[in-house]
């Protein structure tokens, strides 16, 4: 049984933030990565982006294997093993992930074939990221173990700030380095290895956070209760694992893209396959046997959003290497590698930004202080950003005109009145309009708007799932564990942006279409999913939940 806590916030709480940390700082850390090793590598634009395909693919494959293992089990494997040794074995499996991509880095360097070394480091890359999906999985409903349940919502947002904090220096830290502090002191030809320094302090810590897991004395959280068996629901999640690996076998191919289209298209033809089957015959209360909280349209399309929204955040941040350093788009010669580090930290600051703004809602204030704070907090975060910047040399006077953005983010939020549904139609279409400009025009006009996704997206993820798992009841649980597999979205859609960058009658620049796609669906999301919680009776814009 769980035993949970009225004290105050566990000691240990305060470690599993640093986890929170571990996912922002690494995750973003790859928006640098990958235009490095497409350098260093000689690969085109779809194959860097192979990087966020291992990272974000692992925590799919991760999350079906415990889903399926449950289910052949009949009891949840997590639960049965209690929250506490699922983070530890997490952060385990990130060591063996670590040490593999130091090892891939070294012995890779000596080979002659660079694809089979690029290869060894998306393995390694895949390990770690394995590891954070279960770690994850632990973590969230874990922090409400951790002290009193009723400020669990209050925990999961100060640990998602502090994972929007790594977010903001993981980029700026691995620049250093790769090139040094000073801009663009070095050129992508600077040796690999130097990325050991970051993996080997990221092992220690990895081990230290696991020590203090595994002796110190947590609340029980461990359950027997049956897991809920849903076969069609099974096969639905069957049908997308093999249009996932259909598109694992489209990489040995030299033409990779039409095996992302197909894979794609195919995981959203399933789903929404799966939406009308479901629904055929009798209401909710009777109907739906079989598909388990697959039977309710809002967690469907749920599904998809998450896929869309996780997609959009990766794909902006991880092709801006490759955009910054077109040659006429920001500059005549177009960026080096070195010099990009300042924008892709912009982005994920402004990820930062939104999140610490979105959770002032969740603390016990006066409307007029909450007024107050959501103007006074983001222009602090944009502070903080900046002051990284600088920390690392950078000429933070080109930021300055971003300022002006956030004043958008703030009206934004005013006018969102703390309603998922209206929050995120309103920051869907910021979406579209900012990329749509930055589609329309060159230079900062055109980066500054793009960067602005990051603002726009920054709040969705508690929106959607808020609205995804409304009215599930008994099945709230299982619908959670299916939203998170979505995850999957960061894998396939960055690759897909990069083979349009790939093809010269397109370019990288105007390979920013694919965000005005998949903000235009968060829009159509947040329209819809209005209308069906209404048909059921539900109140759809009810509080924006915890977020991620």
């Amino acid at each position: 049984m769980v035993q949970q806590t009225k004290q105050s916030t566990h000691p240990s709480f305060f470690v599993l933030i640093l986890v929170f940390f571990f996912w922002g700082f690494v995750a973003a850390s790859n928006s640098i990565f990958i235009p490095f090793c497409k350098a260093h590598f000689h690969l085109n634009q779809l194959e860097s982006q192979l990087i966020d395909f291992s990272f974000y693919g692992a925590y799919f494959i991760g999350s079906l294997l415990l889903y399926f293992l449950s289910a052949l089990r009949g009891v949840d494997i997590l639960n049965k093993i209690g929250y506490q040794k699922g983070i530890i074995y997490g952060l385990l499996i990130s060591v063996v992930g670590a040490v593999a991509l130091i090892a891939a880095v070294n012995f890779g360097s000596g080979m002659a074939n660079e694809t089979y070394a690029f290869y060894l480091i998306l393995g390694a890359f895949f390990i770690v990221a394995l590891g954070f999906s279960l770690q994850q999985t632990a973590a969230n409903p874990f922090a409400f173990l951790l002290g009193d349940p009723a400020k669990g919502a209050h925990r999961l947002n100060l640990a998602g700030g502090i994972n929007s904090l790594g977010t903001t220096i993981g980029p700026l830290i691995v620049s250093i380095l790769l090139f040094g502090s000073a801009k663009g002191a070095a050129s992508a030809d600077t040796d690999i290895s130097k990325i050991n320094t970051l993996y080997i302090l990221l092992i220690v810590l990895f081990l230290v956070a696991a020590a203090i897991f595994w002796f110190s004395k947590m609340p029980k959280e461990t359950s027997d209760e049956p897991f809920e068996q849903s076969p069609k629901a099974s096969k639905t999640l069957a049908a997308i694992t093999a249009l996932f690996v259909l598109i694992m076998i489209g990489l040995g191919r030299e033409n990779k893209l039409p095996f992302f289209v197909i894979g794609i298209v195919g995981i959203l033809a399933v789903l929404f396959y799966a939406k009308i089957v479901s629904q055929k015959g009798a209401g909710l209360a009777t109907g739906g046997e079989g598909w388990g909280a697959m039977k309710y349209p809002q967690l469907v399309l749920g599904m998809i959003a998450i896929f869309v929204y996780v997609g959009v955040e990766v794909t902006i941040a991880s092709n801006m290497g490759g955009l910054l350093e077109t040659k006429g788009f920001l500059t005549e010669n177009g960026l080096t590698t070195a010099e990009i580090d300042p924008y892709v930290s912009l982005f994920w600051g402004s990820m930062m930004i939104g999140r610490w703004t979105g959770a002032i809602s969740v603390f016990n204030v006066s409307e007029r202080m909450r007024k107050i704070l959501c103007v006074i907090v983001p222009f602090f975060a944009y502070g903080l950003v900046l002051a990284a910047n600088y920390a690392k040399g950078t000429d933070v006077s080109v930021l300055y005109p971003y300022a002006g953005i956030l004043v958008i983010q703030i009206i934004g939020f005013f006018a969102g009145q703390d309603k998922p549904a209206q929050t995120l139609m309103i920051f869907a279409i910021l979406g579209i309009l900012a990329n749509a400009i930055g589609l329309m025009t060159t230079g900062y006009v055109s980066l500054f708007s793009f960067i602005s996704g990051g603002l726009f997206c920054s709040v969705m993820w508690p929106c959607i799932f808020a609205l995804s798992i409304a009215g599930l009841g008994k099945y709230t649980a299982q619908g959670s564990s299916f939203l998170i597999l979505m995850i999957l979205g960061g894998s396939l859609i960055p690759p897909v942006q990069g083979g349009l960058g790939d093809d010269p009658s397109i370019g990288t620049h105007y390979s920013y279409i694919i965000p005005v796609i998949c903000f235009a669906y968060l829009a159509f999301f947040a329209f819809r999913v209005k209308t069906i919680l209404k048909s059921q009776g539900i109140d759809y814009e009810s509080a924006i939940s915890g977020g991620h």
